[in-house]
């Protein structure tokens, strides 16, 4: 009968653990994420979940004879601002996983 004390305090504790984790996510989701390129020319932000919620882009940055260069701008900020959901993501979610074997 010991056994199943022990098991049921496991239970209980990843359920717990399990809550903590939905809660986290859920605040990373409503957190916003900035990504810039080039001297704030394009201005990205997303939500933790990656979606896009805004772009800015100055008009200095529109030249309809280099179409491509606006084009990588908008790369850029979208990655750098993945990239900050990823770090922080990882910072978040990693202190769930610690020590697990994966």
């Amino acid at each position: 009968m010991r056994g199943m004390g022990n098991m049921q305090g496991m239970m209980k504790q990843m359920q717990k653990m399990q809550k903590e984790m939905g809660q986290t996510q859920e605040a990373l989701n409503n957190t916003e994420f900035v990504g810039k390129a080039a001297n704030d020319l394009v201005v990205v932000t997303m939500t933790g979940d990656k979606k896009m919620k805004d772009i800015a882009i100055k008009p200095e940055a529109i030249d309809p004879d280099d179409v491509d260069m606006l084009q990588d701008l908008i790369i850029m900020a979208t990655n750098e601002a993945m990239t900050e959901i990823d770090k922080q993501t990882q910072a978040q979610m990693g202190k769930f996983t610690k020590g697990l074997p994966f």
